[in-house]
């Protein structure tokens, strides 16, 4: 079992020489332009000689589910959106001049059981949608000549999930070149060990020769840091045997590193080069760094030695409107508004992620628990009808468990492990909520089992064994520890009163509690060389104290940091929306509400509501920033705050009394008479100074719009630009309480991704160019076509005035 004591990680980013691919090796292009795409089934799709003319001309990334019709006779699991089978096709030409070289395609990620055809011939199969894969092409190609892609994917099976997972390929797509002496894919390892103020990078190369002769070669790593200066530096030579592979171990010395963390995430660059004969024949760049983590029971969790709390939320992949074909940008956007608020970690859940999604954790400071399954040899239910109504569906993964589930976890082990911000490896998520499926005599309580009668309802002799748990963990585990020993195992359990008779626990080296905070005291006293932390928690006062006030749970992982699509209530509902941020990535009420318990800058927050004035009435951690009722009206104003006391002021009075910050609830309130004009929360210090102001306006009836632009100069390569059009009156106050109907046009080169406005219950379409705005907002996602040029951004709304914008493609 892994022993919970200090390590040190450095982690590495894979970068070509040419281009980023995440491969490790050769030399790279994106080939995402110009697929054809077909949502149809038909066998002679894959050769070489059928016309796909009249087939539709799509971009990849690429999800053709999010631009389906919603409709209630689908799945509420994953958003009432379809499935189905698809095929993509490509033509490329492969130059006389490269033959003798190697031909690598790399996908990111294909949703899902798809088949590769390279000119008719079938080159292999991958069933699981969420893991990047690469295959080599080279003895199918013709050089010289134009070769043809097809790509088979089957989402047939579309109720498979419990959120939505989108369709097709959705991640980017990669032509790799390389010599046949090349490093392994994701063949460069490395991890630290620190002495005071130096340290030992342990480096591990996998390099494979595909030629029929031994060769000679000279391995060269190179750390470089940020100024460009190289700071350590090995050579080593190696022979490799006739059609096999090698593993170089090296050492390079590093004096006084710059530890990465999460306020100055310091990077480096290392450099590996391959040469045979003094000639250079493969090279990876690598963007790296140093850090160190601790974890001990009866203290958690440190960084770099500093003892801390993990302020975890759980995301999904997907993005509203753009479905899971998310475009960095706006996943950038997404994390830098969840920093923000006070985030300081990420759980994938229930997946890995996009490369792209751990470079931006790397560059900005954010920890990464990354997850690898929901399901394992038995199917979950998955809601049809709703959230947890009606009679589910048993569609799922579990069919190729026994197949491919080591296969996949170690390829995202081998994939990630080289991230700076995985600090943990998640071998599952509630594979052992009781009766769904495993059972086990506990559930029937009495005795010591800790319950006073049967639960979940209680023992079901032809369900599946529980104890399989253990034994599955175990094996995966080992998966795992084959490729990274550095980091610790864990997983999500949701029933841990019967996990803990089993060995599943045991198998991990940290244990994730789901939902299940009641348990954190006494099994700390039952099981105390086990590291506790909270996997996945609802966002009340009372779970965040048991981590806050206990120092023996290191963290917690809200449910969930941004809404997302699936696990659908009943119809109308697009998703489950408990984020912290909207659709849109937008800070909601209850984002502001967690800013007030995790962020360490001053802030003060106020939202309004019409109070129901019943003894028991819980204070809103959703009050939307509203003052806008009938005069006299008795409103509740409620205030999320970290300063130690507020003053509320309407039209510049004072208005009730000064109120200290409320350490049980986590929340202040007043109860006054509405007056139009402008309220204002004022955040004091101890001494009485102010030091934060939130106030809201009274708005009038609606008269234009205005638009915030993220980014006004975009890449020509499918950049991306974010624009938040908001409605406002006469006098520029936003009004909260609008739904009028926005029309988006552009001229220039660009098209419009879609409009998104966050209103969970709007079924219509998102993906036009109109839709109507939700609390007065809406958001357009503008994408380059591939040329320079300005791009006139237009939105209109009936009775309105328009505004307009010019982005820059550079």
């Amino acid at each position: 079992m892994f022993k919970i004591k200090k390590i040190v990680l450095l982690i590495l980013t894979f970068y070509s020489v040419s281009a980023f691919s995440q491969i490790s090796f050769g030399k790279s292009t994106k080939i995402n332009d110009q697929w054809k795409f077909i949502l149809q089934d038909n066998q002679d799709f894959k050769n070489t000689s059928f016309n796909d003319d009249t087939w539709q001309t799509v971009n990849v990334p690429h999800d053709w589910s999010i631009k389906g019709q919603l409709s209630p006779t689908l799945a509420s699991g994953t958003g009432y959106l379809p499935g189905g089978i698809a095929w993509y096709r490509k033509s490329i030409d492969i130059p006389l001049d490269t033959k003798g070289q190697k031909i690598f395609l790399y996908f990111e990620g294909v949703y899902n059981r798809s088949e590769l055809y390279i000119n008719g011939k079938s080159i292999g199969k991958r069933p699981n949608g969420y893991i990047s894969f690469a295959y080599d092409a080279t003895s199918s190609i013709k050089y010289g000549e134009k070769n043809t892609i097809a790509v088979r994917v089957d989402h047939s099976k579309s109720a498979d999930s419990r959120w939505y997972t989108g369709s097709g390929i959705y991640r980017n797509v990669w032509l790799t070149y390389s010599n046949p002496i090349h490093i392994a894919q994701w063949g460069v390892y490395a991890y630290p060990e620190i002495n005071k103020n130096s340290g030992v990078l342990n480096i591990e190369v996998d390099l494979e020769n595909g030629l029929d002769d031994k060769e000679s070669l000279e391995l060269v790593n190179e750390l470089i840091n940020n100024k460009g200066k190289i700071v350590a530096k090995s050579v080593n030579k190696i022979k490799i045997e006739a059609k096999q592979s090698a593993k170089v171990s090296t050492k390079i010395k590093v004096n006084n590193p710059e530890l990465w963390d999460l306020e100055h995430p310091n990077l480096y660059q290392l450099k590996t080069t391959v040469l045979k004969a003094g000639k250079v024949i493969d090279q990876t760049i690598t963007q790296t760094g140093f850090r160190s983590f601790t974890f001990k029971p009866n203290k958690g969790f440190a960084l770099n030695g500093k003892w801390m709390k993990v302020k975890g939320v759980c995301l999904h992949h997907d993005a509203g409107v753009l479905g899971s074909a998310v475009p960095i940008e706006v996943w950038k956007s997404r994390l830098e508004t969840l920093k923000k608020i006070g985030v300081n970690a990420i759980r994938t859940s229930h997946n890995p992620q996009a490369p792209d999604f751990y470079k931006l954790c790397d560059e900005l400071g954010l920890l990464v628990l990354n997850e690898a399954y929901d399901e394992w040899e038995y199917p979950k239910r998955k809601w049809i009808e709703g959230w947890n109504v009606g009679t589910p569906g048993f569609e799922g993964s579990y069919d190729i468990f026994a197949d491919w589930s080591e296969k996949d976890l170690e390829d995202m082990v081998r994939r990630d492990r080289n991230h700076l911000s995985v600090f943990a490896w998640s071998i599952g998520n509630e594979v052992d909520y009781p009766n769904d499926p495993y059972s086990h005599p506990v559930l029937d309580g009495g005795g010591d089992t800790g319950f006073s009668q049967a639960v979940y309802g209680g023992y079901k002799k032809e369900a599946p064994d529980a104890m399989r748990l253990g034994d599955i963990a175990k094996r995966l585990v080992a998966a795992v520890k084959k490729y990274d020993k550095s980091r610790p195992t864990t997983a999500g359990l949701a029933g841990v009163a019967m996990s803990n008779e089993t060995a599943y626990p045991g198998a991990l080296d940290i244990t994730g509690y789901n939902y299940t905070e009641s348990k954190y005291l006494s099994d700390h006293k039952k099981y105390p060389n086990r590291v506790i932390y909270g996997s996945e928690n609802r966002h009340d006062m009372d779970a965040w104290l048991s981590v806050k006030n206990n120092d023996y749970i290191f963290g917690q992982f809200l449910w969930t940091g941004i809404d997302y699509l699936g696990e659908s209530r009943s119809w109308p509902s697009r998703g489950f929306n408990s984020g912290l941020v909207d659709f849109l990535g937008q800070i909601k009420p209850r984002g502001y509400f967690r800013q007030s318990l995790w962020s360490n800058k001053p802030m003060v927050y106020i939202g309004t509501y019409i109070s129901n004035n019943k003894k028991d009435e819980e204070l809103s951690k959703d009050a939307w920033p509203i003052w806008n009722y009938e005069e006299g009206q008795t409103i509740r104003v409620v205030c999320y705050t970290n300063t130690a006391k507020v003053r509320l002021e309407l039209n510049g009075a004072i208005v009730g009394d000064e109120k200290k910050y409320n350490e049980k609830k986590g929340i202040i309130f007043w109860d006054i008479p509405f007056k139009s004009g402008i309220l204002e929360a004022v955040g004091l210090s101890n001494d009485g100074k102010a030091i934060s102001r939130h106030a809201i306006v009274s708005s009038k009836q609606p008269n234009g719009l205005t638009i915030k632009v993220e980014n006004s100069i975009i890449n020509k390569d499918k950049g991306v630009a974010q624009l938040i059009i908001q409605v406002i009156d006469e006098n520029g106050v936003p009004i909260m309480l609008s739904d009028n109907e926005v029309t988006c046009s552009i001229t220039g080169p660009a098209i419009l991704l879609g409009l998104e406005a966050g209103n969970n219950t709007d079924m219509t379409d998102y993906t036009d160019n109109k839709q109507r705005v939700f609390h007065g907002k809406i958001s357009a996602y503008i994408q380059a076509t591939g040329k320079t040029g300005l791009v006139d951004v237009k939105f209109t709304s009936p009775w309105l005035k328009s505004i307009e914008t010019t982005l820059e493609v550079k």
